[in-house]
């Protein structure tokens, strides 16, 4: 089973080198180049803005950059593959060449992820765990690049949420395994907002440690999201404490991904984290 294969040595392969997450929690860094993304829509949707915002983003502590050119957000208009890859073809190969960080690329579409992986990204980030398009596992081990595999569903119609999770996240696991992605090469995402209500957002922070327990590298997307938002009734560039304490219950619960925009803060609390909880085994000096 996974929980063999990959316990050792805990390395996601990029083109950048590789990111050990035994010895830290890894903080991925949001740059959406969109015009309508919930959070930051239409600020960096030019390549220099984009290369800025990356560059400091790396500067604050992110070992990832993830670059996404649709909206995810409910109510979000759909953009096609060739508009989408206008969007973040020319930021990916700008930060490429520029910075020393490695790039995922946010879509659920084949196409744009080929074209991505093509310009310099190093990991596709799916929310829709490989199911969403057919050719999108077989695109990620074409190139033997690592997959996030996001738990998601078109509908909310769970029995028992946790287990019906587990299930659809093996689900996912087992079409990338039959394309030819490596174990090592996943990654799983149990998918917060997504497929969700505001009290199954809460009881999957509450249960992560089974999630990170099937033994693939976790990622956790929590940052600015709604559920943040109802309990401290603020808005989205407001929820940065809100979105650390769902990080730090994560760390402790085994995630070694965290996906955010507030980097700065956040890699300070992963840090401080991961030092308490001696990962790595040796407590930072």
């Amino acid at each position: 089973m996974a929980q063999q294969t990959i316990e050792q040595p805990k390395l996601i392969h990029t083109k950048k080198g590789a990111l050990s997450y035994k010895e830290k929690t890894l903080v991925m860094g949001i740059l959406n180049v969109t015009p309508d993304s919930f959070s930051d829509g239409g600020k960096y949707d030019s390549t220099e803005r984009a290369l800025l915002h990356a560059a400091k983003m790396a500067e604050e502590g992110a070992h990832i950059i993830d670059i996404g050119g649709e909206s995810t957000r409910p109510g979000a208009s759909l953009v096609s593959a060739d508009e989408e890859m206008s969007r973040v073809i020319p930021a990916i190969e700008r930060i490429t060449r520029e910075l020393d960080v490695p790039i995922s690329i946010d879509t659920y579409k084949a196409s744009v992820a080929d074209e991505a992986v093509k310009a310099g990204a190093s990991i596709i980030n799916d929310i829709w765990g490989a199911k969403g398009d057919p050719d999108m596992a077989s695109v990620a081990a074409a190139h033997g690049v690592p997959i996030i595999l996001m738990h998601n569903r078109k509908e909310r119609n769970y029995n028992d949420l946790i287990p019906d999770m587990l299930a659809d996240l093996m689900e996912s696991v087992k079409v990338a395994a039959e394309a030819g992605v490596s174990d090592e090469n996943m990654i799983l995402d149990p998918g917060i907002g997504f497929a969700k209500n505001y009290e199954d957002n809460l009881a999957v922070m509450n249960k992560l440690e089974v999630f990170s327990g099937l033994g693939y590298p976790l990622l956790l997307a929590t940052s600015r999201k709604r559920f943040i938002g109802r309990v401290l009734d603020l808005p989205p560039e407001e929820r940065a404490e809100g979105t650390g304490a769902t990080v730090c219950l994560g760390v402790q619960k085994g995630c070694d991904i965290v996906r955010v925009h507030d980097v700065k803060q956040i890699a300070r609390m992963t840090k401080m984290m991961d030092a308490m909880l001696n990962k790595g085994g040796a407590h930072h000096g």
